[in-house]
């Protein structure tokens, strides 16, 4: 799939450009391009990656001019440049708006301009039945790549625009399992949000195998979704204090714009959502089910799911958090002790 591919990573020095680099490097790819604004990641990320496929452009997704030079002879792009943290967007919204909005426009433009083959870009849980602003952002760049299929004619413009959509990765930079590994070895109590909250669960190695399969496969215009579970925020705080010690805990409350758990299909997408391998897909409204069905062999329409939520699993309400299968505390345990942050 990448073999002599001209690749673009838009926010690449964030941890899962990082990541996601790192993967690419041992395919047959030509070359990576990694832009992002942040010239201090840039030099440590250089220093780290001794290999001379990799380019590093320094660009925000706001300029769409050095969008545009920056993709010029790029086969493949994964968008995962945004602005992320909940609170903060909740302060300064229309920041959030300029870069997961505007910023996935000009990215759109910028791809359908150079003719890239192929575009990815990365949203979140919270984008579903948005309680947020980040969530909304992140809905609207949704949408904004589901339209822009419609750019696609096979006589002028090749691009096919793809989504990804998925939960919190365990143990990643700003997450809760690092936060409470600093509280507990500094001998602080472990600040709980809520005992009852839920979240999915999803390793970066996961994350991974499932953005590249959804890249693989993906057509144009669907919204791909893996297959997970969840877990409480006592299910990690019980297993980081058996790993560790325990410092005791407080309950703090909610943040601005945190749920009490996730959704990843809500009741409105079901009648759009597929089953396909280890994924659910959300199909575009305008297809029907018969060219869904042609261009995906084998896949199903979602059964005995109402909506996908993290407190439930069969013949649930929602596909949410607190509705899906929950992780085993063994499993946990041996899944946070793999991190290798502890």
């Amino acid at each position: 799939m990448f073999k002599g591919k001209k690749i673009l990573i838009t926010g690449g020095t964030g941890s899962l450009g990082h990541a996601l680099t790192k993967r690419l490097l041992n395919t047959d790819a030509a070359t990576i391009r990694i832009l992002s604004r942040n010239e201090h990641n840039q030099i440590k990320m250089e220093s780290n990656f001794k290999d001379d496929r990799l380019r590093f452009l320094l660009g925000d997704v706001r300029d769409s001019d050095r969008l545009s030079r920056a993709m010029e002879d790029v086969d493949l792009v994964f968008h995962t440049a945004a602005l992320k943290h909940v609170p903060k967007i909740e302060y300064n919204p229309f920041e959030g708006i300029k870069t997961n909005v505007v910023g996935s426009q000009n990215v759109i433009d910028a791809c359908v301009q150079q003719n890239v083959e192929k575009v990815v870009a990365i949203s979140t849980d919270k984008a579903t039945s948005p309680l947020n602003v980040y969530g909304a952002t992140k809905a609207l760049m949704e949408k904004l790549f589901v339209a822009a299929n419609t750019f696609s004619t096979p006589e002028k413009h090749r691009t096919k625009f793809i989504t990804v959509r998925y939960g919190n990765v365990l143990g990643s930079s700003g997450s809760v399992v690092p936060i409470f590994i600093d509280q507990i070895k500094n001998k602080k109590k472990v600040t709980i949000t809520d005992p009852q909250m839920t979240r999915f669960s999803i390793t970066m190695d996961e994350a991974l195998e499932f953005i590249l399969k959804a890249t693989e496969i993906g057509q144009g215009s669907e919204i791909f979704i893996p297959k997970m579970k969840a877990y409480s925020i006592m299910d990690i705080k019980n297993v980081l204090v058996e790993l560790l010690g325990d410092t005791g805990n407080e309950t703090i409350g909610f943040r601005v714009g945190e749920k009490m758990h996730e959704i990843l299909i809500n009741r409105d997408e079901v009648r759009y959502g597929w089953e396909i391998d280890d994924m659910y897909m959300i199909s575009n409204p305008i297809f029907s089910d018969e060219t869904i069905k042609a261009k995906y062999p084998g896949i199903r329409h979602i059964e005995n799911i109402g909506e996908y939520s993290s407190d439930h699993v069969e013949n649930i309400g929602e596909y949410s958090s607190d509705h899906v299968e929950k992780i085993p505390h063994d499993k946990l345990k041996d899944t946070i002790q793999k991190l290798n942050i502890i």
